[in-house]
C-alpha cells in the first residue's frame, strides 16, 4: 500500500470515531462549527471528560488504606504505567504536573544545575517553555545557550545545524518533536544517536506536546532523559501535563519532599483524575488500533492505532493542499499561499500556516469565525510566535490544524470557505 498520500479511515469508522468526541461538527450553543485550531486545544474525548468528573469528584486522600482510596491508587499505577505506554518507556519516573510547561522547566533546572558542562543547545522553534527555561537556567548557571537556526524550506530544524553545536561541554541539548507553526517533524532517532556520537551520555529533552497526538513515540528507539506530553492537547483535560524522566535524570536533585524516593517528583496530594484521563486516552487509541491489529498487547494496539491516526490527518493535508475535482485545494488556490510547504507530507504533522492576500492574519480569522470557522492567527507581536515567525522569515500566518477525528467533507467545506474568502478580498479588476 502506497501511504505518501495518507490513508483514510473506512467511512463506517469514521462515524464511530467522531461519535466519541465532543463538539466535533457543532459548538456547546448547537451552531454549526468546524474547529480547526486543534493545535491550540484538541477536541475532546466524552470518556474523557466523564472519567474526569467521576474520580475528581471523589474526596478520598489515595494515600490512605481504606477501599476507594486504593481503587484510586489502581488508577494511578494504571495511568503511570499508561503514559509508559504511549511513550514505549521502561523504568524511569512518570511525573504529573499541573501543566506541561511546568514540567519541562523542572526537567531543564535539574539537569542545568546538576551536569557539568559550559553551554546548553535548543531550536529556534521551541515552545517558550522549553526555549525560555533553557535561556533562564544558561543565564542563571552562566552557560553559553546555543541556538540552532530553522530551515524556512522545510519548516523544521535541519540535523546538522543540531549537531554543529554541540560538543563535549554540552550540559544539555532540548528539541522539540515537531514544530506547532509548520507540523514539520524533526528527526528524533537521528539526532539522538548523532548527538550521542558527539558527546557520549549527553542529557537530551523533547517537548513531545505538539506531535504526541499525531504520531508514534518509541522511547527505546530514542531513548532521552526528559519528555512531556499535555492531554488537554491530546484528547484529555487542561489542567495537567505529563513527564517522563530516564533513571538517571529522575534522581538529580530536584524539589521534592525529604522522605521520598529520590526519583519521586510528584509535590503534594495526587490529582488522581490525571491518570485516569491518560487511560481513557490510551484506551480509544486502543480502540482505533482494534481494527488493524489483532493483537491483545496494549503498547501493539496503541502503536497500531497511532500510525492509523497519522495516516488518516496525512491524507487529510493531502486533501487540504491539494484539493480534489470541484474542491481546488489551497496550493491552487487564487489569493492564498501555503507557507512552509514542504513536498515530503510523511514528515508533516496536520498543521498548515497559510496567508490570505489583501488580510491582515487576524482579520482572517475573524473572516473565518464569521463563517463557522476557528482558526488561530500567529503574528510577531505574540510570545509564543514571534522567535519562531522570525526564524521563517515570516510576519504571521493563519494557523490550521484539524484533528483524526474530522472527515473529507470536513476538510472540502473549509476549501470551500477558504475560496469564498479569498475572493471576496481579491483586488477588483
Amino acid at each position: 500500500m502506497n501511504t505518501d498520500k495518507g490513508v483514510l479511515f473506512p467511512e463506517a469508522l469514521m462515524r464511530e470515531i467522531k461519535s466519541r468526541f465532543h463538539y466535533v461538527d457543532h459548538d456547546m450553543n448547537g451552531r454549526e462549527r468546524l474547529y480547526f485550531d486543534n493545535a491550540g486545544g484538541s477536541f475532546r474525548l466524552k470518556a474523557a471528560s466523564e472519567q474526569f468528573a467521576r474520580i475528581d469528584a471523589l474526596p478520598d486522600n489515595p494515600e490512605r488504606i481504606h477501599e476507594l482510596a486504593l481503587f484510586l491508587q489502581e488508577v494511578q499505577t494504571r495511568g503511570t504505567d499508561d503514559v509508559r505506554v504511549i511513550l514505549n518507556a521502561r523504568g524511569g519516573s512518570v511525573y504529573a504536573a499541573l501543566t506541561a510547561s511546568g514540567g519541562m522547566f523542572d526537567m531543564v533546572r535539574a539537569i542545568a544545575e546538576n551536569v557539568a558542562g559550559s553551554n546548553m543547545v535548543t531550536t529556534a522553534l521551541e515552545h517558550p517553555s522549553s526555549f525560555d527555561a533553557m535561556s533562564l537556567y544558561a543565564e542563571r548557571l552562566g552557560k553559553e545557550l546555543r541556538v540552532a537556526k530553522s530551515n524556512p524550506v522545510t519548516g523544521g530544524v535541519d540535523v546538522e545545524q543540531i549537531l554543529g553545536l554541540i560538543d563535549q561541554d554540552t550540559a544539555l541539548l532540548s528539541v522539540i518533536y515537531a514544530s506547532n507553526i509548520s507540523g514539520a517533524k524533526l528527526d528524533i532517532q537521528r539526532i539522538v544517536e548523532e548527538a550521542r556520537r558527539i558527546k557520549p551520555g549527553l542529557y537530551i529533552v523533547v517537548d513531545a506536546v505538539q506531535h504526541a497526538p499525531h504520531g508514534l513515540i518509541d522511547l527505546q528507539k530514542t531513548p532521552v532523559d526528559g519528555i512531556n506530553i499535555a492531554p488537554y492537547k491530546f484528547f484529555g483535560c487542561r489542567g495537567s501535563g505529563m513527564c517522563w524522566l530516564s533513571e538517571r535524570a529522575s534522581v538529580l536533585p530536584h524539589h521534592k519532599l525529604a522522605g521520598k524516593k529520590k526519583d519521586f517528583w510528584d509535590l503534594g496530594s495526587a490529582a488522581t483524575w490525571q491518570f485516569a484521563v491518560v487511560s481513557e486516552i490510551v484506551n480509544y487509541v486502543c480502540w482505533v488500533g482494534g481494527h488493524f491489529t489483532r493483537s491483545e498487547d496494549r503498547r501493539t494496539l496503541f502503536a497500531a492505532g497511532i500510525q492509523a491516526i497519522e495516516l488518516h490527518e496525512r491524507a487529510l493535508l493531502s486533501h487540504m493542499l491539494d484539493g480534489s475535482e470541484g474542491h481546488p485545494g489551497l496550493r491552487r488556490m487564487a489569493g492564498v499561499e501555503v507557507f512552509l510547504d514542504y513536498e515530503d507530507l510523511s514528515k508533516r504533522d496536520l498543521i498548515l500556516a497559510i496567508g490570505i492576500a489583501n488580510l491582515e492574519h487576524a482579520q482572517a480569522v475573524r473572516e473565518y469565525e464569521k463563517r463557522g470557522v476557528i482558526v488561530y492567527e500567529r503574528v510577531a507581536t505574540s510570545l509564543y510566535s514571534k522567535r519562531m515567525l522570525d526564524s521563517f522569515g515570516l510576519e504571521g500566518a493563519v494557523r490550521v490544524s484539524p484533528l483524526h477525528c474530522n472527515s473529507v467533507a470536513d476538510v472540502d467545506r473549509f476549501l470551500r470557505i477558504t475560496r469564498e474568502i479569498s475572493e471576496a478580498f481579491a483586488p477588483a479588476q
